[in-house]
């Protein structure tokens, strides 16, 4: 059986992809898209690359995702679905990477640093 494999990234999140030749069901973590992300809004984020490249309906699409927050998972899911897309066919790349689907949201937490409040924030000041 044919398929095509990618991993996507969001903050902590980590999705893995499997594009299969099918009917264009979508399976998160043995869930549908709408139970699993709950919102319409992070579904929708599943589709884009699949709308872009027009290949809506052609693939069976399997994602394990571990870490993150909802909307975090979403979007590695985003990544993931791109990227994979990229492994099943190069020339869709130029259309992909027009949008910024193919780029990892390098954007994670700052830590906290010691003697401090928080990454940036510091404790309040008292002169006397």
């Amino acid at each position: 059986m044919e398929q095509w494999y990618a991993t996507g990234k969001r903050k902590t999140a980590v999705a893995r992809v499997f594009l299969r030749p099918g009917n264009g069901e979508i399976v998160v973590n043995g869930k549908t898209p709408k139970e699993h992300f709950f919102t319409e809004l992070n579904v929708m984020k599943l589709d884009t690359p699949l709308e872009l490249t027009n290949t809506k309906g052609k693939f069976s699409i399997l994602i394990t995702i571990k870490g993150g927050g909802v909307s975090a998972q979403a979007e590695a899911a985003r990544h993931g679905i791109s990227k994979a897309l990229v492994s099943y066919n190069p020339e869709v790349r130029p259309v992909l990477k027009k949008e910024g689907l193919l780029t990892r949201d390098a954007r994670i937490k700052e830590r906290k640093k010691y003697g401090q409040k928080g990454a940036r924030a510091r404790f309040q000041f008292s002169k006397r």
